[in-house]
Order: C-alpha cells, then sequence, then structure tokens
C-alpha cells in the first residue's frame, strides 16, 4: 500500500538517497531541510510517517517531536541521529517516537524499520475497525478509551505517549495473558527484531511511573518470571 513519508533532514545527499529508497518501496516522499518546516508540514496531517533527524538546524528533531506530541499530532516517527548515547535513545523514545535509527546505518535496514512500522499502523487500523465491542475498557481504577485513544486513573488523564497508550491498550484487550518481550516487540512495535527487546522494558517503566502508585509493586502491569509480562485481570 502507498504511504506518504516526510523526511526531515538537513544533509541533502542523505535526505535524497533515504527518498530515493524509500520511493523504491512505492511510498510518496517528501523532503524538508530544518526543524521549523519540517514541524509546520507534519501538522499538517497529510503524512503516515516522519523520518526526522535529530540534528537539525531552526529547531532539533527532539523539539520537533516534542511540539508534535504536545499537539496531539500522533503521526509514527523513526528518528535518525548521529548520536548513540542510551539517554538520547530513551529521551525520543518517551518524547513518543515509536523507533530510533543511529547514523551510519544501512538502505535495507532502513527500509525494514519502516516497513515494520507502516505494517503495525496497518495492523492496528484493522484491529480497531473490525472490533468496537472494547473502545471503552475499565479495569479497576483504570480507563481506557481506545476510541479518543485516552487513558484516566481515577478519573484524571494519564498522559502518555502514543506508544505508551498502544502497550497499554495491547496489555487491556488481554488482561491475564502473559507475553514475552517479543511478542509484545511483534504486536506493538511491529518487528520481532531482538535487539529492540530493550525497548520494552523501557517501554513498562515509564508506563509502570505513569499508571502505578507504587511501580515497584505495580497492580496493573505485572512481570511473569522468566516469561516477560501480563496485565491483571481484576475488574
Amino acid at each position: 500500500m502507498e504511504r506518504k513519508i516526510l523526511v526531515v533532514e538537513d544533509q541533502r545527499d542523505i535526505a535524497d538517497l533515504i527518498a530515493m529508497h524509500l520511493r523504491d518501496l512505492g511510498h510518496q516522499v517528501d523532503c524538508v531541510h530544518d526543524g521549523g518546516k519540517g514541524l509546520d508540514a507534519a501538522r499538517s496531517g497529510r503524512y503516515d510517517l516522519l523520518v526526522l533527524d535529530v540534528m537539525l538546524p531552526v529547531r532539533d528533531g527532539m523539539a520537533v517531536l516534542r511540539a508534535l506530541r504536545m499537539d496531539r499530532v500522533d503521526t509514527p516517527v523513526l528518528m535518525l541521529t548521529a548520536r548513540s548515547s542510551e539517554i538520547d535513545r530513551v529521551l525520543g523514545l518517551e518524547l513518543g517516537a515509536d523507533d530510533y535509527l543511529t547514523k551510519p546505518f544501512s538502505i535495507p535496514e532502513l527500509q525494514a524499520r519502516v516497513k515494520a512500522i507502516l505494517r503495525r499502523m496497518e495492523r492496528q487500523g484493522a484491529a480497531e475497525g473490525e472490533d468496537q465491542r472494547d473502545e471503552r475498557i475499565l479495569i479497576d481504577e483504570l480507563e481506557i478509551d481506545a476510541a479518543s485513544r485516552e487513558a484516566k486513573l481515577r478519573g484524571r488523564a494519564v498522559p502518555l505517549t502514543a506508544k505508551e497508550f498502544e502497550l497499554l491498550l495491547h496489555f487491556a484487550r488481554n488482561p491475564g495473558r502473559a507475553f514475552t518481550r517479543m511478542q509484545l516487540l511483534d504486536a506493538v512495535w511491529g518487528t520481532t527484531f531482538e535487539g529492540y527487546e530493550h525497548n520494552v522494558n523501557t517501554h513498562i517503566n515509564r508506563l509502570r511511573g505513569k499508571i502505578e502508585v507504587d511501580p515497584a509493586n505495580p497492580r496493573y502491569v505485572l512481570t511473569v518470571r522468566g516469561v516477560g509480562y501480563r496485565f491483571t485481570d481484576r475488574r
């Protein structure tokens, strides 16, 4: 299926290379070369995916991502960066990036990451279209509205990133079921690459920090030793 992709990359040769290989996958691709123009274009809602460099003139990629998520623009974002530190990666994921790719990267790896994000989008859209029974899920003091993509704890809105909400919704739709990290990667991130397992741990910790009274002794997202995680089945 053809998708519209926006590439925000200040190095024009890299932007052109990315665009060429994403067009090889059958997608429409636009390129802009600074964060200000990237933010304006992404806010238009015309794009299905944003490939966003971190080091940009005018506004850096982190600032662009933060502004989009504050505006509730939930377009999937693949971050590109020359930095490789854990702090940068976790910050990008916490702000709501869907994936993170460190330069230099191979073209097949870029294409694989893009395919994984788009595949997850398609599966998520199909699931939402087919199943309307669980648009609103109430478990203990936690309320999850699938249609509005909002969660409330004891009546107060929980500020979740797009990925955190998808993870929570997947758990809530399958109460009591234990998932391995690889199963969560496949269901929520659309990939089964083992190197991404740390993404699951990071998001579980962030999610617990937002919905658990005591994250060290969780009531909702429970650890299953030797397996992974499961969501409480108490109502």
